[in-house]
C-alpha cells in the first residue's frame, strides 16, 4: 500500500512550484525556469496517477464496508464483483506510483549521445563496433526515434574505429543508459582461415545530451582548430578546412568532427558532443562523491565494466550484470533489445528502492 502522506507532501511542493513558475524573476532566468518546469511536470504526473489510485482505493473500501453492514445478497454480490474488478487496476496504479516515486536520475528525460569505439581485436573489433552501431540503429528505428551521426572514423574493411551519434528523442538516455560499458564478441573472424574463435571488444558510452542551460562553457576555455577532413587510411577527402577539432582547455577534453562538408555544421556537432562529455564528467564526479558516502553505487555506468558477451557459436547473448542469457543473438543484433533493456531497468529500479529503504532505516 502506498503511503498517501507522501503524495500530500508532493502536492504541496507542486503547488509551491506552480507559484514559482509565475514569478517574474524565475521567468527571466531561463536556466532556473527550465529546471523548475521539468520538476513541476514530473510531480504533476505523480499527482495525476495518485488521484486515480485514491479514487479506486476509496471505492474498494466502500465496497468492503458495504459487505460488513449489508445482508442483501444482490448488493453483496455486486460489491464482490466490483472489488474483484478493481483490485488489478489498483495494483497496476500502485506499481506505476512506485516507479514514479523511485529515486530518479534527473538526466533520464534527456536525449542521448552514443559513442562506440573499437577495443582489443584489430579489424575484428572495428567490425564488431559496426555491428553494435547497426544494432542500436535498428532499435532506435523501431522506437520511432531519430538518429544523427555526429562523427565517425571508418576503417577500410567496413568497420568503425569510432562512431558517435545522437538519439533525438526525449527520454532516450533513460532507456539506453545501461548500455554503457565493454561489449565482448566471440566468433570466427572472416579473415581467420583456421576457423579459430577470436574474442574482441568494443566500448559503448551513453551520455545525456546537454543543453546550454545544463552546462556553461566559457568561450575563452576553448581552442578551435580547423583542418582538411580525411577518410580511411588518412587520405584527404575535402579540399577545404571543414574538419573541426575543439579542445576544452580546463579538462583536456578533445572532440573532432569532420563528417560534414560545412565547417559550421562540424563545429555545431562537435559542441554538442563536448557539452555531453562535460556534463557526463560532472555527473561521474558527483557519483564518485556520493559513492564515498553510500554502501554501493547503483548503475554507475562504469566504462571499463564488461557488461555483455555476444557468442556466435552458441547463438548466445549474456548480460553479466543480471545473469541474463538469451539464445537469440541474431534478433538482438538486429535491434531486438527490449527484453534486455526492460530487465536491466527492473533490476536497477529494485536496487534503488532497496537502497532507499536501507537509508531510511539507518
Amino acid at each position: 500500500m502506498i503511503d498517501l502522506s507522501i503524495i500530500d507532501n508532493i502536492r504541496e511542493k507542486h503547488t509551491r512550484l506552480t507559484e514559482e513558475l509565475s514569478n517574474p524573476e524565475i521567468l527571466a532566468d531561463h536556466k532556473k525556469y527550465s529546471k523548475i518546469a521539468r520538476e513541476h511536470s514530473e510531480l504533476q504526473e505523480i499527482i495525476k496517477i495518485s488521484e486515480k489510485y485514491q479514487k479506486i482505493l476509496e471505492r474498494i473500501n466502500e465496497d468492503k464496508e458495504l459487505r460488513e453492514i449489508s445482508k442483501d445478497e444482490d448488493l453483496l454480490e455486486l460489491a464482490d464483483a466490483e472489488i474483484e474488478e478493481l483490485l488489478p487496476k489498483l495494483d497496476e496504479l500502485e506499481n506505476k506510483l512506485r516507479d514514479l516515486l523511485a529515486p530518479k536520475d534527473p538526466n533520464d528525460r534527456k536525449k542521448a549521445i552514443v559513442e562506440i569505439r573499437a577495443g582489443t581485436g584489430g579489424d575484428e573489433a572495428a567490425l564488431f563496433a559496426a555491428d553494435l552501431y547497426r544494432m542500436y540503429s535498428h532499435f532506435i528505428e523501431e522506437k520511432g526515434w531519430k538518429l544523427e551521426v555526429l562523427s565517425s572514423n571508418p576503417t577500410g574493411v567496413g568497420g568503425f574505429k569510432e562512431i558517435i551519434f545522437s538519439v533525438e528523442a526525449e527520454g532516450a538516455y533513460g532507456v539506453l543508459k545501461y548500455e554503457s560499458g565493454v561489449h565482448r564478441v566471440q566468433r570466427v573472424p572472416v579473415t581467420e582461415a583456421s576457423g579459430r574463435i577470436h574474442t574482441s571488444a568494443a566500448s559503448v558510452a551513453i551520455l545525456p545530451e546537454a543543453e546550454e542551460v545544463d552546462i556553461e562553457i566559457n568561450p575563452n576555455d576553448l581552442r578551435i582548430d580547423v583542418f582538411h577532413s580525411s577518410g580511411p587510411g588518412g587520405q584527404s577527402v575535402n579540399t577545404t578546412d571543414s574538419a573541426v577539432r575543439i579542445t576544452h582547455i580546463p579538462t583536456g577534453t578533445i572532440v573532432t568532427c569532420q563528417d560534414e562538408k560545412s565547417q559550421l555544421k562540424n563545429k555545431n556537432k562537435a559542441m554538442k558532443v563536448l557539452r555531453a562529455r562535460l556534463l557526463d564528467k560532472a555527473n561521474q564526479e558527483e557519483q564518485r562523491k556520493l559513492a564515498s558516502k553510500r554502501k554501493a553505487m547503483v548503475g554507475s555506468g562504469d566504462r571499463s565494466e564488461k557488461i555483455r558477451t555476444y557468442n556466435f557459436p552458441q547463438n548466445r547473448v549474456t548480460d553479466h550484470r543480471i545473469g541474463l542469457t538469451l539464445h537469440s543473438l541474431e534478433s538482438i543484433l538486429n535491434g531486438d533489445l527490449s527484453a534486455i533493456i526492460e530487465k536491466l531497468q527492473e533490476y536497477y529500479r529494485a536496487q534503488q528502492l532497496l537502497e532507499k529503504s536501507s537509508e531510511s532505516v539507518n
